[in-house]
């Protein structure tokens, strides 16, 4: 209860300021969409839907590069099959980077999407990284509302390794429409992908289920990352949290191993799990923002125990990035579901920007 209450507020105040764009009913014409990649008996398999006609094959090493021109792909069939033999790191602490460009509640947007990076330097006119040993996070909830989510999820699967040959690094962070997919509450899927069900015979949810690319991908994302000073979340990190002494390795374990190839489902007979996937959990949370009486004695509590001097979150919508506290927590989230050009987060050497969509960057002080 106290979620969807929590919920209706920040939508209440989100549609008074910009209309609820999202709940107009789009016209996106004859469905194209996927591909959608699995591994089966040891054989890629895709399919995807092409002006409401389903299409099937097989990928081999040998056709590869007929789909990766068909569909923009900037990877090669060894990843494809690297993504089932990949190793999760729960601990996700990692080393200081002097640049660190972060986007938050992409939602299906992606012509927004990359525009944002383009104009950051992040990728070039090809699409392609260009940010070199920089780091991109995107602080989770690219599924749900806008009709690109499938582009935009392929866009970061294959930038993830041009970064990584590139000497930097691609931060996937898991939201609650991540988890919401893969716990299979379909609430917020669009008309398109209902459709994309319909013609495919298959549930959104079995579209990423862990035997194809895109969800075994997904389930081994982190929920909770520290990069340089700064912790990156997508809800927060509530008091709740810390009086139960929950590390980040602590999180990140208990949400990845109850991700399960039968049932996706979190456990409500696990009372800390249950807790973490609620409204005090780290992917729901808005108290940074909502809550009247947080004051800075409270976050610095948090700081302290996580030994960083910075938290960066997205989830609760704003206008412009949220600074609060003397940059101690920041809202990367600027509306990009409500079709707003919105800001890209920026941390150079120390400091942070906004970065605008005319390629200028203003210091966040």
């Amino acid at each position: 209860m106290k979620r969807l209450l929590d919920l209706a507020l920040v939508l209440i105040l989100t549609q008074c300021s910009w209309g609820s764009h999202f709940d107009e009913p789009q016209s996106y014409g004859p469905v194209k969409d996927g591909p959608y990649i699995f591994l089966e008996n040891n054989e890629l398999k895709i399919k995807w839907v092409h002006n409401d006609i389903l299409r099937k094959g097989t990928i081999t090493e040998k056709n590869f590069n007929k789909h990766k021109k068909r569909f923009g792909f900037s990877f090669d069939y060894s990843d494809l099959k690297l993504t089932f033999s990949a190793e999760y790191c729960h601990h996700q602490c990692h080393k200081p980077a002097d640049s660190i460009a972060v986007l938050a509640d992409i939602h299906g947007e992606y012509d927004i999407y990359i525009k944002s990076l383009r104009s950051a330097g992040i990728i070039d006119r090809s699409h392609n990284w260009s940010f070199g040993n920089g780091h991109l996070v995107i602080i989770g909830d690219v599924f749900d509302r806008g009709d690109k989510v499938t582009e935009v999820l392929w866009h970061l699967y294959g930038l993830e390794k041009q970064a990584e040959r590139a000497g930097g690094k691609v931060h996937f962070l898991l939201g609650n429409h991540e988890l919401l997919v893969l716990e299979e509450d379909l609430r917020y899927v669009g008309d398109k992908y209902r459709r994309v069900e319909e013609i495919s015979g298959t549930s959104y949810y079995d579209l990423y289920s862990d035997n194809s690319v895109l969800g075994h991908w997904l389930r081994r994302k982190p929920v909770m990352m520290t990069l340089s000073n700064i912790l990156f979340v997508h809800g927060g990190v509530s008091d709740e949290m810390v009086t139960r002494k929950m590390s980040v390795e602590d999180v990140n374990r208990k949400f990845s191993e109850n991700f399960s190839s039968e049932r996706d489902r979190l456990s409500c007979s696990d009372e800390e799990l249950y807790f973490l996937d609620y409204d005090d959990g780290p992917v729901w949370y808005r108290g940074y923002f909502t809550d009247t009486t947080f004051c800075e004695s409270r976050i610095d509590a948090i700081l302290d125990f996580y030994d960083i001097s910075h938290i960066v979150v997205g989830h609760t919508p704003h206008k412009t990035i949220a600074a609060r506290f003397g940059n101690k927590i920041l809202g990367a989230d600027t509306g990009m579901m409500y079709h707003r050009p919105g800001e890209m987060l920026l941390y150079k050497e120390g400091l942070f920007y906004r970065a605008y969509h005319d390629g200028t960057r203003v210091r966040i002080n």
